[in-house]
């Protein structure tokens, strides 16, 4: 009795993975739409004043948020901040702990938030 209701089973499986593979094909023939160039948002491209404890890490003059993020990365991988263990966390040196509010290790989802604070 079980061998039946398996078979019944597989049977209906099969039965509807053809129908999945029709409507894929469907898609597929549709002409792909043109897209149009992303523009990036003004909030991110903004140039904002960072503090004198970051300008000792990316320098004093205003800066986008996002060279402030990569500038601040190329210090930490040049310094080879990156813990070894779980890469996630950045180890502070003496430049990096004011930033990260005097804390030894932080993690790279809690930076952002952190420099934050230091850019006007």
């Amino acid at each position: 009795m079980a061998k039946k209701t398996a078979k019944k089973k597989a049977a209906k499986k099969a039965a509807k993975k053809p129908a999945a593979k029709k409507a894929v094909k469907k898609a597929a023939k549709k002409p792909a739409k043109k897209k149009s160039a992303r523009k990036p948002n003004a909030a991110f491209m903004k140039a904002l004043t960072p503090s004198a404890d970051l300008a000792a890490v990316v320098g004093a003059k205003p800066l986008p948020r996002t060279e402030v993020v990569k500038k601040l990365w190329a210090y930490i991988k040049a310094n080879k901040l990156q813990d070894a263990k779980n890469r996630r966390n950045v180890n502070a040196d003496a430049k990096l702990k004011p930033i990260f509010g005097g804390k030894a290790q932080v993690s790279m989802f809690d930076m952002a938030k952190l420099i934050s604070k230091h850019l006007k």
